[in-house]
């Protein structure tokens, strides 16, 4: 059988009006930004200590390190802590600041007003409080005596120290063990970074530095009423469904109801 052009001409027009199928493609990969990769660092011992790249799950526009606009009253090199928004912002020049994701455990939000930096440590130890041990003995008994510093310690790769009048407040700026709960309320603890951004603030404030920690009231000022988000986030009611901000009661963000303070 001889094919003729005309033949040819009509099969190629069917095919140019045949449906084509979409060639799938991958879904963009999220890049880990540099400063949040693996690095080694330096053990309380001299030892060589890992610390893991910060997952891209764990990374969204409450919890990244950023450079922002700062509205508060405080000057350039203050730290500021707000506890129900759970920000932390290291006040630069020029009406600026870093902000940093934090966790917030109970006793963060014990605590509110200046104090001053006098102790900073790598790698800290930790002791569990009299409290801790008596309520769950199974779990802190054995620890009551202390615990060296290193990958497994609660208060991860630094701890910043806060005092008040020359006395220690009990309350820690430090690293942390669960980098998935930067961002959200914890059951206990202060206030919890990214090993690797407590790293960079260690590096950044000297002893003597200022921290001002917010009250309920200062933040709402500041920062506005935040509700939690269905993944424990803190986030501004106006970037969620009305819905979502009518459970908290009048003058009450809806973050405080839920975790209390």
């Amino acid at each position: 059988m001889r094919i003729t052009p005309v033949a040819i001409a009509v099969a190629l027009g069917l095919a140019a009006c045949a449906p084509t199928q979409p060639t799938p493609t991958a879904a963009p990969e999220k890049v880990v930004p540099a400063y949040y990769e693996a690095r080694t660092d330096t053990g309380p011992n001299g030892e060589p200590l890992p610390i893991k790249a910060v997952k891209s799950a764990y990374l969204n526009e409450r919890t990244m390190r950023t450079t922002v606009p700062y509205n508060g009253p405080e000057s350039a090199g203050t730290i500021v802590v707000d506890p129900f928004a759970r920000l932390l912002y290291y006040v630069q020049p020029g009406g600026m600041a870093e902000r940093y994701g934090v966790a917030v455990g109970k006793a963060g939000k014990n605590f509110s007003g200046n104090g001053t930096i006098a102790r900073k440590q790598e790698w800290p130890s930790w002791t569990p409080t009299a409290n801790m041990v008596a309520t769950q003995p199974e779990l802190y008994g054995p620890l009551k005596g202390g615990m060296s510093g290193g990958l497994d310690n609660p208060l991860g790769s630094r701890a910043l120290y806060l005092y008040q009048n020359g006395r220690d407040t009990y309350y820690r700026i430090h690293g942390t063990v669960d980098p998935s709960s930067i961002g959200k309320a914890t059951s206990a603890g202060c206030i919890r970074m990214f090993n690797q951004d407590i790293m960079d603030l260690f590096n950044r404030v000297p002893n003597g530095t200022t921290v001002h920690v917010r009250s309920a009231a200062e933040s709402r000022q500041y920062e506005g009423p935040v509700v939690e988000s269905p993944e424990g986030y803190a986030i501004p009611v106006n970037q969620t469904p009305a819905v979502t901000s009518a459970a908290a009661a009048p003058g009450v963000s809806p973050v405080e109801s839920a975790v209390g303070g």
